[in-house]
C-alpha cells in the first residue's frame, strides 16, 4: 500500500523545549534512568549523545538543561499536529509521537500527485512552528520510514513504487527493531536488509518463526501492513457562557440545566454514561474553580447540576459567588459502557443512595465537611492515614509505592490509636526499659502497662525497629523504636520508644 508519513525529528525535545519555555537553540538533554534520553541538536554539536550518563554529558556541555523525560508530553504536543493534519488529508494513524502515516493514493488523487500532497502536508505543520518535519513515501510504512529518515537531501523523498527492495538493499539489518535478530545475523555475516532479504523465506520462518518470517518481509520491500486511520475523539464536553455574567447560584444552576440534559443525551448516542465529571466555573474576576466529582453508578442531567450548584456554593462566601460567574463547562472524564450500569432488578443500590446523601450534607455544610480514610505511604502508621473529601479522587499525598525505609511490615494493625497514648515497659527488677545509642535494649521488657494503672505480663516481644527520619537535620529529625508485645491475654500491642518515652500506638485485635 502506498504510504505518506511524516516524521518529525527530535520530537521529545520539541515537546519539551514548547512545555519549558525553552528557546529553539537551547542546549536541552532529556533524562530517563539517569541516562540522555534525548537530546537537542546544539547539545549533540558540543558532544552530547543519547545513552550518556548526565555527568558526562555535563562535563561536556557545561551549560546543559536536563529535564526528566515524560512520554505523556510527547502526545500531548502531537495532537494538535494530528488534527491539524485531519483538516489538510483525513486517515492518519498515529504510529508514535512525532510520526504518523496516511494512505497516499486518496491524498494524491485530490491534490494530483503524491509529492503535492507531501507540499500540503509540510504546509500545514510548518504553520503550527515545528520544524525540519520530513515526508517519506514509499510501498509500505516501513519503507517510507526509513525513506523520511535517510540523509537525501530535501524534506520529502518519494520511492518509487515498486523499488522498495532495492531502497532498502544497502541499509543496516538494524533497523528491523530487533536487536537479538541483528546480532544472529551479524555473526552469520548478514549486515545488511538485501543480504537478508536474499535468504528463503521458507528457511527463514523455519529458523526464526513468523516474527522472523514478518521482519524478512519488511526487508523484502513486501510490507503488507495497512494504514489504519485513527478515530478522532468525540467531544462530550457542555459549556455555557453568561452575557451579563450571573451572581446567584440557582440563575447560574437553571442556566446550565439545559446543557446538562444535551451532555447526557449525546452520551446515551454514544453508548455511553459518565462516572467522572470535571466542573469547570470562569468568574469576572479571572478566578478558576475547578473540581472533580465521582459517582458510584453514573451522572444523570440532575446528578450535574447538582455538582454545578454545590461547587459554588463551596466557592467560601455567603451567596457561594467571590464574582459573577461568567462560564461553566463540565467535561466527562470517565466514561463507561452503557450495558455496565443499566438498572438493577430491585432498583438503585444503597451505595447510589448513602452517596446522594453524603453529598447534599456536604453541600450543606462545606466541601471539606465529610470525609473518607484513605491509606497512604509513610513511616508510621498515623502518617499513612489520609482523610479525603467526599467525591474526590482518594489519591493519596504520599505514593505508597515508595520505599519508605522503616515502615512497619504487614500485617498492620487493627486499631490505630488517634493520639499515641504514654505507655510504661519495665525489666524483671522493676526498672524502666531503655535503649542506648547504639540501639541495644537496656534489659529485657517483662512487664508494660498501655493505661497506666495496670501492669501486664509480656509472654512475647519483637523488635526494636528504627526509625530515622531527616537524621541530616537536628532541629526536625525523628528517631523512634516500634516494638510488638503480647500480653497474656494474648492480645499484641504496637509500642513506640521516643527519646526515652514509651508510648502505645496501635493494637492487633
Amino acid at each position: 500500500m502506498r504510504t505518506i508519513l511524516l516524521w518529525c525529528p527530535d520530537w521529545p525535545i520539541v515537546a519539551a523545549l514548547r512545555t519549558h519555555g525553552l528557546p529553539a537553540d537551547a542546549h536541552l538533554a532529556l533524562i530517563e534512568k539517569g541516562e540522555v534520553y534525548a537530546c537537542s541538536a546544539t547539545a549533540r554539536r558540543e558532544g552530547v549523545r543519547r545513552g550518556q550518563r548526565v555527568r558526562d554529558a555535563q562535563a561536556r556541555c557545561p551549560d546543559l538543561a536536563v529535564h526528566p523525560y515524560e512520554a505523556q508530553l510527547d502526545l500531548r504536543h502531537f495532537e494538535p499536529v494530528l488534527e491539524a493534519i485531519e483538516e489538510t488529508m483525513p486517515g492518519v494513524q498515529l504510529l508514535r509521537a512525532g510520526t504518523c502515516a496516511m494512505r497516499a493514493r486518496g491524498a494524491a488523487r485530490y491534490y494530483g500527485s503524491e509529492e503535492e500532497a507531501a507540499l500540503w502536508l509540510l504546509d500545514a505543520v510548518d504553520e503550527l512552528g515545528i520544524p525540519g518535519a520530513i515526508v517519506g513515501i514509499a510501498d509500505g510504512p516501513f519503507t517510507a520510514e526509513q525513506a523520511a529518515r535517510s540523509r537525501a537531501t530535501g524534506r520529502i523523498r518519494i520511492i518509487p513504487e515498486g523499488d522498495s527492495a532495492d531502497f532498502l538493499a544497502p541499509l543496516p539489518v538494524t533497523l528491523l527493531g530487533d536487536a537479538s535478530l541483528a546480532t544472529l545475523l551479524a555473526r552469520l555475516g548478514i549486515r545488511t536488509l538485501g543480504e537478508f532479504a536474499r535468504l528463503k523465506s521458507t528457511d527463514v520462518g523455519a529458523r526464526f518463526g513468523a516474527a522472523g518470517a514478518h521482519l524478512h518481509a519488511l526487508a523484502s520491500g513486501l510490507d503488507s501492513r495497512a494504514v489504519v486511520p485513527r478515530t478522532p475523539p468525540q467531544e462530550l464536553d457542555a459549556a455555557v457562557a453568561f452575557e451579563p455574567p450571573l451572581d446567584r447560584v440557582e440563575q447560574v444552576a437553571f442556566g446550565f440545566r439545559a446543557a446538562a440534559d444535551g451532555l447526557i443525551a449525546e452520551l446515551v448516542r454514544a453508548q455511553l454514561v459518565c462516572t467522572t465529571v470535571r466542573v469547570e466555573i470562569d468568574s469576572e474576576g479571572g478566578e478558576l474553580s475547578e473540581r472533580s466529582w465521582l459517582h458510584p453508578r453514573s451522572f444523570t442531567a440532575a446528578d450535574i447540576v447538582d455538582r454545578v450548584r454545590w461547587q459554588l456554593q463551596g466557592a467560601g462566601s455567603e451567596s457561594g459567588l467571590s464574582s459573577p460567574v461568567t462560564r461553566v463547562r463540565v467535561v466527562p472524564e470517565a466514561v463507561d459502557a452503557i450495558g455496565n450500569h443499566e438498572q438493577g432488578l430491585w432498583g438503585a443500590g444503597h451505595d447510589e443512595r448513602i452517596h446522594h446523601g453524603l453529598s447534599r450534607v456536604q453541600s450543606m455544610l462545606g466541601h471539606g465537611a465529610v470525609t473518607t480514610a484513605t491509606i497512604g505511604g509513610g513511616r508510621t502508621l498515623q502518617e499513612r492515614q489520609q482523610l479525603v473529601a467526599w467525591g474526590d479522587r482518594s489519591a493519596a499525598t504520599r505514593s505508597s509505592q515508595q520505599p519508605w525505609p522503616g515502615r512497619l511490615p504487614p500485617p498492620t494493625p487493627a486499631t490505630v490509636l488517634e493520639r499515641p497514648a504514654p505507655a510504661l515497659v519495665l525489666d524483671l527488677a522493676g526498672q524502666p526499659v531503655d535503649l542506648d545509642d547504639r540501639g541495644l535494649l537496656s534489659s529485657l521488657p517483662a512487664r508494660f502497662s498501655v493505661d497506666g494503672r495496670t501492669l501486664g505480663e509480656v509472654t512475647a516481644w519483637a523488635g526494636p525497629w528504627p526509625i530515622a527520619v531527616r537524621w541530616w537535620d537536628a532541629a526536625t529529625a525523628v528517631r523512634a523504636s516500634r516494638f510488638q508485645v503480647v500480653d497474656g491475654t494474648g492480645t499484641a500491642w504496637l509500642l513506640v520508644l521516643e527519646d526515652h518515652q514509651w508510648w502505645v500506638e496501635a493494637k492487633y485485635d
